[in-house]
C-alpha cells in the first residue's frame, strides 16, 4: 500500500509541475496532500499490535536557520509528531521530533520538499528597498503558517473519513504515548511565539497556499539555499 500510494503522489506532482495553470496546480497539490494524509491513517497499527514512538534531531543550517527550523517543526506538528526547538548546535538550529515511524517518515518527506520550495519562493520575492530582511523573514513566517494550515486541514479530513470507529481513540492513545516520551526527555518545556515586523507575511501566505504538499523525498543532490 505504501509504494502504491507514493507512486500516485509522484504522478500527481508530475502533473502539478508540468502545468502553468495555477488552478490546476493547486488541485493536483491538494490531491497529493490528501493522499499523504490518508496514508497516515492507513498506517495506524491494529489494536493488537504495539509500537513505541521514535525520535530524531534535525539541524537546520544558516541562513534563516530559525525560520527553517520553524517550518520543520510545524510540518511535524501537523502530521501528528511532537517537535521541540532545542536551540543552536552542530552549526545551526536544532529540532527534536518525536513520533511514530510512519508519521516521522511523512514529516521528513514533506519538510524536505517544502524547505526547497520555500527557498525557491523566497528567491523570487522582490521586497521593498527598505527593511529587506524584515520583509523576507515575515514572508517565511507567512509561508510556514499557511502550509501548516493546509496540512492540518488535510489531516483532519482524513481522520473524519476513517472507516474505523476506533480511529479517534487510537490517535488519542498515540498522542498520549508521544507526550509521555517527550516528558521523559524534557520535563520542562518553555513555549515561545515568533514575532515579525515585516510586511511580507501576506505574500508568504499566498506562496504557501500554492506549495506542493506531497513532493517525495529529495535525494542527496544539492538544492537551492535560502538567502
Amino acid at each position: 500500500m505504501r509504494e502504491r500510494t507514493l507512486e500516485r503522489v509522484r504522478k500527481l506532482l508530475a502533473k502539478a509541475e508540468r502545468t502553468d495553470n495555477e488552478h490546476e496546480r493547486a488541485t493536483f497539490m491538494a490531491a497529493a496532500a490528501s493522499l499523504m494524509a490518508k496514508y497516515g491513517i492507513d498506517s495506524l497499527d491494529p489494536a493488537d499490535t504495539r509500537q513505541t514512538p521514535g525520535d530524531r534531531i534535525v539541524t537546520m543550517p544558516n541562513p534563516w536557520a530559525r525560520e527553517k527550523a520553524r517550518l520543520v517543526s510545524l510540518v511535524a506538528q501537523a502530521l501528528r509528531c511532537r517537535p521541540l526547538l532545542i536551540g543552536r548546535g552542530d552549526g545551526g538550529q536544532r529540532v527534536h521530533v518525536f513520533g511514530f515511524a510512519a508519521d516521522l517518515e511523512r514529516a521528513d518527506v514533506l519538510a524536505t520538499s517544502l524547505l526547497l520550495q520555500m527557498a525557491t519562493g523566497l528567491a523570487r520575492v522582490r521586497p521593498p528597498d527598505t527593511a529587506i530582511r524584515a520583509y523576507r523573514r515575515s514572508w517565511l513566517l507567512g509561508f510556514t503558517d499557511e502550509v501548516y494550515r493546509l496540512l492540518r486541514e488535510a489531516e483532519t479530513r482524513a481522520e473524519e473519513r476513517a472507516p474505523a470507529a476506533s480511529t479517534a481513540l487510537v490517535l488519542a492513545d498515540r498522542r498520549a504515548e508521544v507526550e509521555r516520551v517527550v516528558a521523559a526527555h524534557y520535563p520542562r518545556i518553555r513555549l515561545s511565539v515568533p514575532r515579525t515586523s515585516g510586511t511580507g507575511y501576506r505574500a508568504g501566505v499566498e506562496a504557501g497556499r500554492r506549495a506542493d504538499l506531497g513532493r517525495t523525498r529529495v535525494d542527496t543532490q544539492p538544492g537551492r539555499e535560502l538567502t
